[in-house]
C-alpha cells in the first residue's frame, strides 16, 4: 500500500494511521473484523476497514478542550 489513495473524509496520512492503529488495537483484543479481506494482520484488516469507511472517528476541537478543562 504504497500508493495510498485516502478516502475523502481523511484529512491527512497521519489522520489514517492514527485511526487505523486504534482499530487494529481493538481487533487484536477480540473485536470482530467489518470488512471482508484477504488480510489476516490486524493492521492490515483496520487499513481496508477505514479505507471502505466502516470506521467512524471524529476529531475533537483541541480549544474547547483546553479552555474546558482550565476553568
Amino acid at each position: 500500500m504504497t500508493n495510498l489513495i485516502l478516502p475523502k473524509d481523511v484529512d491527512s496520512k497521519f489522520r489514517f494511521i492514527t485511526v487505523a492503529a486504534q482499530r487494529a488495537k481493538q481487533i487484536q483484543n477480540g473485536a470482530k473484523p467489518r470488512v471482508e479481506t484477504r488480510s489476516r494482520k490486524a493492521t492490515g484488516i483496520a487499513m481496508q476497514e477505514v479505507l471502505a469507511g466502516a470506521v467512524s472517528w471524529e476529531v475533537k476541537d483541541e480549544k474547547a478542550k483546553a479552555e474546558g478543562g482550565a476553568a
